[in-house]
């Protein structure tokens, strides 16, 4: 018996906190359709979406059923930015929202993941898995439409390396470039120049 109770809280502490569903406000459904706009068009309508709610905290908004998890742009933001991401990647991104509101930065924001998916204690995927970036100066619900939008992208390859994918670790404007080769966290960022 006491076993089974160790268990269930293993279970329960690798749980996201923002699996509870949402408190709606006026503007879920606008938080929800400016949020699925980083997904590639086909995916949207599948997508799990996580919004504000009324006490400002990220929950559920939208069950999902495909492969994509969307976050909405938070509300103290003057511009907008919305993300949506591969579902096996929600417990690496759930665990950062975590860290972020312990208030840990900087590269100890980093390291503390990294660590912890090395010690098995933090779930990631080891195939690649896209995160999905979208930004602009703001959202018209009325339009649907982003302001100035720009979009970038962001692949996960855990402990990729300049040797194991022939790209540069040096950043490049331009093109494909491996930020944090060789951890946990490794990823290929993709940042189109913005228009002027």
């Amino acid at each position: 018996m006491k076993l089974r109770w160790i268990l269930l809280l293993l279970l329960a502490s690798t749980l996201p906190r923002s699996v509870s569903a949402a408190k709606p406000t006026a503007d879920t459904d606008a938080q929800i359709a400016g949020a699925v706009l980083a997904a590639p068009e086909a995916s949207r309508a599948e997508a799990a979406v996580y919004a504000y709610d009324a006490e400002g905290e990220l929950s559920l908004a939208r069950e999902g059923t495909n492969h994509l998890v969307c976050l909405a742009s938070p509300p103290d933001r003057k511009d907008f930015k919305a993300a949506c991401y591969h579902k096996d990647l929600e417990p690496f991104m759930a665990r950062g929202r975590e860290l972020k509101r312990q208030g840990v930065g900087g590269e100890a924001y980093h390291a503390r993941r990294y660590e912890e998916i090395e010690k098995g204690k933090l779930p990631m995927a080891r195939g690649p898995r896209t995160l999905h970036i979208l930004e602009g100066e703001a959202f018209d619900a009325s339009t649907n439409e982003v302001k100035s939008a720009y979009r970038r992208w962001v692949v996960y390859i855990p402990f990729a390396t300049a040797e194991s994918t022939g790209l540069s670790t040096q950043p490049d404007p331009n093109g494909p470039w491996l930020m944090f080769p060789g951890t946990a966290g490794a990823h290929i960022m993709i940042t189109p120049p913005k228009a002027k």
